[in-house]
């Protein structure tokens, strides 16, 4: 019974996401800090004592593999058994990484199942396309003239290490390509990345626990897309008449309260190459529950959202909608969500609206 599931949709090649998926040296630099405890048969120490989720080191076993498709590995973390599925799967923009685990032996405390799911998906759409980013980077190969063209670098062993360039004309041709804002984002990039002794600063703060009338915090419960809200009657193009008015009545009249109004800040909680993390907190201060709302990110032009966490979305060209139910009176709403953008200068939406409100923080 598969207890834990994570999946991202990655616009890289399978080849390059089994690399960074059986490289220990990358697997330390998106996942946790892993070494190699003996190559055949393959045994890994992954360091995840700590992290969301865990309590002890995994002991991991490799049992079977079929590149560039298959993982599966035997995982004992103290008293547990489970074993650990990892799929790569074509599709047209690139792959799909689906990452599943089922307990074998032991128990599983329903606070720990969560919190690990959590730390998967975060992991899997936040670090892992970034260290895909940097890898593209370095295998960019500007011998377009040969036939046939050359744009990757061998797949590496398991137990094997990053290779570096065999030329180091060529991997100053290679430089000299690329932009220097690029070059800029991916060395900070790299820098930014924990290295195999930082296993503190390799998860990202878990997003709070669901709360009553939240849409979906739960990433059990995924997000899933809806049609965009019909447009806003009260938006009239209409003008107004010049005719004039009666004087109102001074007469003082009872108002029925207003619905609260919901407030949104944003932050760029990550950032990539090629893209980077979006957050938006959703408050409804005190009072009334807030109605429906809905959410406009206007994302640079080319920007892609390709995972949402937290409300249902739908992208149409720059604007993506999201939409959720009422958020309870004091409540908070988090709104995760990943973009790739074609031009590395750009590390957040060009605007944010909650109900036509500006959003804060942008």
């Amino acid at each position: 019974m598969i207890e834990i599931d994570a999946q991202v949709d990655l616009s890289h090649p399978s080849d390059r996401v089994w690399q960074a998926l059986t490289n220990p040296q990358l697997l330390s630099r998106w996942f946790t800090e892993t070494e190699t405890v003996t190559p055949a048969p393959h045994r890994l120490l992954l360091h995840t004592a700590g992290l969301p989720g865990f309590h002890a080191a995994v002991d991991a076993e490799v049992t079977e593999q079929r590149a560039p498709e298959l993982l599966v590995l035997q995982c004992r973390e103290g008293d547990r058994r489970t074993r650990l599925t990892c799929t790569i799967t074509r599709t047209a923009e690139g792959c799909r990484l689906s990452v599943q685990e089922s307990m074998e032996h032991g128990t599983w405390p329903a606070e720990d199942r969560d919190h690990r799911e959590r730390y998967y998906q975060q992991t899997l759409t936040g670090r892992l396309p970034a260290i895909l980013d940097w890898l593209a980077f370095q295998q960019v190969d500007l011998r377009r003239g040969e036939d046939p063209p050359t744009t990757e670098l061998p797949a590496i062993a398991l137990s094997g290490r990053v290779p570096a360039p065999a030329d180091r004309r060529r991997r100053l041709a290679i430089v000299g390509a690329l932009t220097a804002a690029t070059l800029a984002t991916g060395a900070a990039l790299w820098a930014l990345l924990p290295g195999d002794a930082d296993q503190s600063a390799a998860p990202a703060p878990l997003p709070p626990p669901p709360t009553a009338g939240a849409t979906s915090d739960s990433v059990a419960s995924r997000a899933t897309r809806s049609s965009p809200p019909t447009p806003n009657a009260a938006r009239s193009t209409a003008r107004p008449s010049r005719t004039p008015t009666a004087t109102p009545s001074r007469t003082p009249t009872s108002a029925a309260p207003s619905a609260a109004t919901m407030t949104a800040r944003y932050e760029t909680t990550a950032t990539r190459i090629l893209g980077y993390t979006g957050q938006v907190v959703l408050d409804n201060p005190d009072g009334p529950a807030a109605k429906s709302w809905t959410l406009v990110v206007t994302l640079a032009e080319g920007g892609t959202v390709t995972n949402a966490q937290g409300a249902n979305w739908q992208q149409d060209g720059q604007a993506v909608t999201f939409t959720g139910a009422p958020v309870p009176a004091g409540r908070s709403q988090t709104i995760t969500f990943d973009v790739r953008n074609p031009d590395p200068r750009t590390k957040a939406p060009e605007g944010c609206t909650i109900d036509d409100t500006p959003c804060t923080g942008l």
